[in-house]
């Protein structure tokens, strides 16, 4: 048998039937048949390693592990777009384009996912990078490499071209990912798009290559050897190509016609299976593009409809109360399943008594649910038509319902059990002392926690130094190379440092950066327990009620023996300055949204780290303002003030990542 003969006809046949399975959606063989002839190439690959090609469909299972990614300047900038919101803005863009020589327009959903760049040569995959700044982005090629919809060979060998697309994770993989990390006790994403970037963006691609990823092609950047007069013409070119093209795509010639398409695809939203925040709408004629320009990178020959918040009414079957670790009382209104912005909601947050009482929320209430900024479920309103006779108002209960102590309300509007000694809290507080913000403990998440607990092994942050990999060997879910992984992700956070130590304290009103700004300004943890207010007040952005707060916790008695047990257990106690380089020294940093694939308590970490500040508020005085997803007020003031914008990628690129 001609082994390189042989090789090649595998890969020609997993290429078209991969295209078959993952573009057009219409399978010719089973999936018994596919993995026969994928393990047979893969086989023969491994065997003949002489025949390697790095657009073999075996490349898509991942294996390269990077250090960080390259930086990569982008052939032509990856512009975004302006957004709009009503139709009287839709009508007003139709007719300016119409006056300058527009006859159609295309009328395509905005998929919400991680935009990046694919480029081809002679019809093979070599180079794929996220959006970034617009004008540099991440390499991200080996990633791309295992997302199945992604064609490493064309099926032309066209000369050059660059596609752009739309990186997304569907409903089902999104909800699939979820419960395995709730599971394992890891944080969930809050919605696709973020598990979509998270998941493009990990430095192991085996990882990527898991969270069964998707694109959709929605424009040609360049091209040499293939030509189309129109946009449509040229995402039907590239189907033919073997991409995924964006789909629900219509060719429109007025505005009623684009309003009509608009809400065809809004009311499609619900049952599609991935995620849209709205429709793109641009000019059809490829050559009107360059003659109408663009305006700081946005180009006016297209637009963003973007839907409204989703709302949805539900009923509200039940209140019940959780216990923070701080030991506020949060009541939670448990909801009939309602699927909303991507996710299915069974609950929302109803915050505290004054919320409850201002919007008259009863159980048994049909209210409307939608979430802030996509993420975060709300209860906006009851729909008093439709509540029931015997619905009475709630009252939050007088005894902690983890601890039975009695509660309290204080001058926060907050219902507060006060007992240091109620097992929700301790739960919670333990969570948070082990969080990867914190004392950064890999595998003792919640689950752990409560079953540590449970078993009666730790009473508090200093029993977790005393466990020993035969106490928790035995625990469901843990084996013995799960227990041992446990005790030496304990030993290794004993160096976490004063500031995540302090962090991980769980002080009330005392986050990330004012642990950092403590540990920075006292150098050893003794010095907080005579530490005066006046002392504490001095440190910037350090505030009265802060320091407050600082006092009583390092007054208690149970404070005192649990930093005598964690320094016998030989925890670090004293700052030692984590300085990674001063290229932000004199800099100040404002940080606005969520980010990507890093909280904002690490971002602000990597900006002290390199000598910058991080600030709360912008003004004149702020350097850049890092803005992620759903950035809010700070942003608009920005832009007013011309403070520059920068997104993640390009704050990674500052920093040297």
């Amino acid at each position: 048998m001609d082994i390189k003969k042989r090789i090649e006809e595998l890969r020609e046949k997993i290429n078209y039937h991969s295209i078959r399975y993952y573009v057009y959606d219409a399978p010719e063989i089973s999936d018994f048949e596919y993995d026969a002839l994928f393990d047979e190439l893969k086989k023969l690959e491994e065997e003949h390693p002489e025949f390697d090609s790095p657009t073999s469909p075996t490349k898509r299972v991942g294996g390269a592990v990077l250090d960080k990614f390259e930086k990569i300047t982008h052939r032509n900038r990856m512009g975004s777009l302006d957004d709009i919101f009503d139709f009287d803005a839709v009508r007003n863009f139709v007719a300016d384009m119409i006056a300058q020589g527009a006859d159609s327009f295309s009328v395509e959903p905005k998929i919400d996912g991680l935009s990046v760049c694919l480029h081809y040569e002679n019809g093979s995959f070599t180079q794929g990078a996220t959006r970034g700044d617009g004008f540099i982005g991440e390499n991200v090629t080996e990633n791309l490499k295992t997302v199945g919809s992604v064609p490493l060979k064309l099926t032309e060998d066209v000369p050059l071209l660059e596609v752009r697309g739309e990186v997304y994770m569907p409903k089902k993989s999104f909800e699939e990912l979820n419960e395995e990390r709730e599971i394992t006790g890891e944080p969930l994403f809050a919605n696709p798009r973020n598990a979509a970037a998270g998941s493009l963006r990990q430095f192991d691609s085996r990882i990527t290559a898991k969270r069964k990823l998707d694109i959709f092609v929605f424009n040609v950047q360049e091209a040499d050897g293939v030509s189309f007069a129109t946009h449509t013409g040229s995402l039907e070119a590239m189907s033919r190509l073997g991409f995924r093209v964006i789909p629900f795509i219509k060719e429109a010639h007025t505005a009623g016609e684009v309003t009509e398409h608009i809400n065809a695809i809004g009311e499609k939203r619900a049952e599609l299976p991935y995620d849209i925040d709205g429709v793109v709408i641009k000019v059809n004629d490829l050559s009107l593009r360059p003659k109408i320009g663009e305006n700081s990178g946005r180009p006016k020959w297209a637009v963003a409809y973007k839907f409204p918040p989703e709302a949805k009414l539900t009923k509200l079957t039940d209140i019940t109360v959780q216990v923070g670790r701080t030991g506020v009382l949060t009541p939670l209104a448990v909801l009939e399943p309602v699927r909303l912005a991507g996710t299915t909601v069974r609950a929302a947050t109803l915050h505290n008594i004054d919320f409850i009482k201002a919007k008259d929320i009863r159980i048994g209430d049909t209210v409307e649910v939608s979430k802030a900024g996509d993420i975060i479920p709300e209860v906006c309103r009851v729909e008093l038509s439709k509540r029931p006779a015997d619905a009475v108002p709630y009252e939050m209960p007088a005894v902690c319902p983890s601890c039975g102590e009695p509660v309290v309300k204080d001058d926060e509007a907050a219902v507060r059990c006060t007992n240091s000694s109620c097992p929700a809290q301790l739960e919670r507080n333990l969570v948070h002392f082990a969080s990867r913000d914190a004392m950064n403990i890999d595998g003792c998440g919640p689950a752990i926690v409560k079953l540590l607990i449970g078993q009666g092994l730790i009473k508090d942050a200093a029993d977790i130094y005393k466990l020993k990999a035969e106490d928790v060997a035995g625990l469901d879910r843990m084996g013995e190379k799960s227990a041992e992984n446990l005790i030496q992700a304990i030993e290794n956070s004993k160096k976490a440092g004063l500031d995540r130590l302090i962090y991980a304290l769980g002080i009330r009103n005392i986050g990330a950066k004012a642990a950092s700004a403590l540990a920075s300004h006292f150098g050893d943890i003794e010095a907080l327990f005579t530490a005066g207010q006046e002392e504490l007040c001095s440190i910037p952005d350090f505030g009265a009620v802060m320091a407050e707060y600082t006092i009583n916790f390092f007054s208690h008695p149970q404070t005192r023996r649990l930093i005598d047990e964690l320094t016998a257990a030989g925890v670090v106690t004293k700052y030692e300055k984590t300085a990674v380089s001063d290229a932000f020294a004199g800099l100040t940093f404002v940080l606005t949204g969520t980010l990507p694939t890093m909280t904002r308590e690490q971002a602000e970490a990597m900006i002290t780290e390199r000598g910058g500040k991080a600030s709360s508020s912008v003004s004149k005085n702020t350097s850049y303002v890092l803005a992620g997803e759903k950035a809010g007020s700070k942003l608009t003031k920005a832009q007013a003030l011309g403070v520059p914008v920068i997104d993640e990628a390009e704050f990674l690129g500052m920093c040297g990542m």
